[in-house]
């Protein structure tokens, strides 16, 4: 599939030229609870740079997917590697040292009502660095500006709105600087103009850390607006149906299933682009 941006977004075509190298590969995966098997034979590859959206209708396994790239579920059958390490095989060490690289905002934010912002950005530099707490303190200061919260670090989760909440969610995910970011449905429960801020701090952040980024969404203006490469689940079939860029896929697919969820609210006017 093209990796061209099909709407002049600058942001978009930088991982079009140079960051073709793979930064994930999912080979002959099959997820499954039990004997009841969710999905199997999924393909796809992830290169450096890439904002990868994993869509679907609902049930069909999307959050699962990531619980597999992060290592909370297991593969039934299949292998997922990062770089030229196989995570699927990896040792308990290297595994944990690999999870240390990922940032994870998960759908509900997570963040622990009883801590301020730093408190929450700072968790994870105090379980795994030798930082000092002024120096965590300054970095969660950093990071909460970056994501657009300067000025919040003594607020609590309590005291702002569900879109400051995500924002904080996503400082404390990129805490100890992550190759790879991991979002899980970040735009549930926001309102439009919350949802398309969050997209632009997600391109924005893309571009000056040089992260890969995950996104778990069903959400149309943020699937066009911030994805360049995809994998699209079936439920009904329990297999992908496609996978690339989801402008193309818009443009050029001729599978019905992968026509009727891009054009889904079409007629009235849902699901356009709204970055560009």
């Amino acid at each position: 599939m093209s990796t061209q941006s099909h709407i002049g977004d600058a942001a978009i075509s930088t991982s079009s030229s140079a960051n073709d190298k793979p930064h994930i590969i999912v080979r002959n995966l099959t997820m499954a609870y039990g004997s009841f098997v969710l999905m199997r034979d999924i393909n796809f590859t992830v290169r450096h740079g890439d904002i990868f959206i994993i869509m679907g209708g609902s049930g069909c396994g999307k959050s699962t997917l990531l619980r597999h790239l992060i290592g909370l579920k297991e593969p039934t059958i299949g292998e997922i590697i990062y770089g030229d390490v196989n995570f699927t095989r990896a040792d308990q060490q290297t595994r944990e040292l690999m999870l240390r690289r990922f940032g994870v905002l998960y759908q509900g934010g997570a963040l622990w009502s009883s801590m301020t912002l730093a408190q929450n950005v700072g968790l994870p530099l105090g379980e795994f660095t030798d930082l000092t707490s002024s120096q965590i303190r300054e970095i969660a200061a950093l990071k909460l500006a970056l994501a657009g919260l300067s000025g919040f670090e003594d607020f609590y989760p309590s005291e702002i709105s569900g879109g400051m909440q995500k924002r904080a969610g996503l400082a404390r995910a990129m805490a100890l600087d992550p190759e790879i970011l991991f979002f899980d449905e970040p735009s549930a429960g926001l309102d439009p103009i919350s949802s398309s801020l969050l997209d632009d701090l997600i391109l924005e952040l893309r571009d000056s850390l040089g992260a890969t980024v995950v996104v778990v969404t069903h959400e149309l203006a943020s699937i066009f607006a911030i994805g360049n490469n995809c994998v699209f689940l079936d439920a009904d079939s329990r297999v992908q149906i496609a996978t690339g860029d989801p402008k193309d896929l818009l443009a050029n697919s001729r599978d019905p299933r992968v026509r009727r969820f891009l054009t889904r609210g079409k007629e009235k006017g849902e699901g356009v682009i709204h970055h560009g």
